[in-house]
């Protein structure tokens, strides 16, 4: 099937696309997905939370958000040298891009000069850069992309019919005048949502046409699963059927062909299978470590072991693919591929489950 990449897709369109038998959707996504990436390759990304808690926002999924009481302890902006030893320490564990995040509505003016250093110090790492920090300025944006931000994050989270069920303190039109201006600055787009905060498909669907009809479609989607966290509105919303989550991803590689699809938080509780069926619907990038913010993340042991099973490997940076760091990866898959095969009665597994 042909992979050109539309901006007029309508709701109805899109439904239908979720309705497919499951089956069948797959396979869609995956001829798409052949046709635009290596199916065998998933870029691997860190993401360290640079400053945590006391957000004014009140998204109801959020434990950083001042107005909930999660037990999660306020801290300050993080040194810029503790963020280049995170950075330092996830690319020699396999990652390419590092990402970073902070709870804020919007970044202050005195708070920039140390966000540009930050950049400007990970991109000397030879890594791609992506940041969230709330909403941005014209001006913002500019001084982001020209200390050499590669990626900013700033999801949509739901349609926006469903939006104002979850988040009362912006708009959904701010949301989208902040991606305006990150594209306008030159800077590439990391925008998705969340799935399982009690939306219906039809709020699944119009959260991906708002994505896909974009003048330019983001470079990166991020599709998250609800964490839920004691103490916010979300704490006891009903489970997904990890189907329409899986689905949702799927359809997302149809919509979006070109953009990367990631698996993002939630992975935690997703077992192997249910990974291994996002992978095929079309997903091709994860976060690598035990934390996303504030939430944990699939062990990064066990990911090694899921790749070594599934013949899966890292994909390498397009501009300037560092060998070295592919190789140590490449090794570390392969030394888990054999202790995969057995198990350890000494090291209990725990249950299998972000931007």
């Amino acid at each position: 099937m042909s992979a050109s990449i539309r901006h007029n897709w309508t709701v109805s369109e899109v439904e239908a696309l979720f309705a497919l038998p499951f089956n069948d959707l797959l396979f869609q996504a995956q001829l798409v997905h052949r046709e635009n990436f290596n199916p065998n390759e998933v870029q691997v990304s860190t993401l360290l939370s640079i400053k945590t808690g006391a957000c004014p926002e009140d998204c109801k999924y959020c434990p950083q958000s001042a107005r909930y009481n999660t037990g999660l302890e306020k801290e300050t902006l993080l040194e810029v040298e503790k963020v280049l030893q995170r950075a330092q320490e996830a690319k020699a564990a396999g990652s390419s891009r590092f990402c970073m995040g902070a709870a804020w509505r919007n970044p202050r003016d005195r708070d920039m000069p140390y966000i540009i250093r930050m950049i400007q110090e990970v991109k000397g790492l030879g890594m791609e850069t992506c940041m969230t920090l709330g909403m941005l300025t014209e001006d913002q944006a500019q001084q982001l992309a020209e200390a050499g931000l590669d990626y900013y994050n700033h999801n949509l989270d739901t349609s926006p019919e469903f939006y104002n069920a979850i988040i009362t303190t912006r708009t959904y039109q701010e949301r989208l005048d902040t991606l305006q201006h990150v594209r306008d600055a030159g800077m590439k787009i990391c925008s998705g949502g969340i799935v399982g905060m009690g939306e219906q498909v039809e709020d699944r669907a119009g959260l991906l046409v708002q994505l896909a009809n974009l003048p330019v479609q983001p470079e990166s989607v991020p599709i998250n699963m609800l964490v839920k966290v004691k103490g916010t509105p979300l704490e006891n919303q009903a489970d997904l059927d990890p189907f329409d989550f899986i689905r949702t991803i799927a359809v997302a590689r149809i919509l979006m062909p070109k953009s990367h699809v990631r698996l993002s938080a939630g992975r935690e509780k997703m077992n192997d299978q249910m990974q291994a069926l996002c992978f095929m619907a079309g997903a091709n990038s994860i976060f690598y470590g035990c934390k996303l913010l504030t939430t944990p993340n699939a062990d990064a042991n066990e990911d090694m072991q899921l790749f070594a099973r599934l013949g899966l490997k890292p994909e390498a940076r397009a501009q300037k693919p560092d060998m070295v760091e592919e190789h140590a990866l490449m090794e570390a898959i392969a030394d888990q591929a054999e202790s995969a095969l057995f198990y350890d009665a000494s090291k209990p597994k725990a249950p299998a489950n972000a931007v």
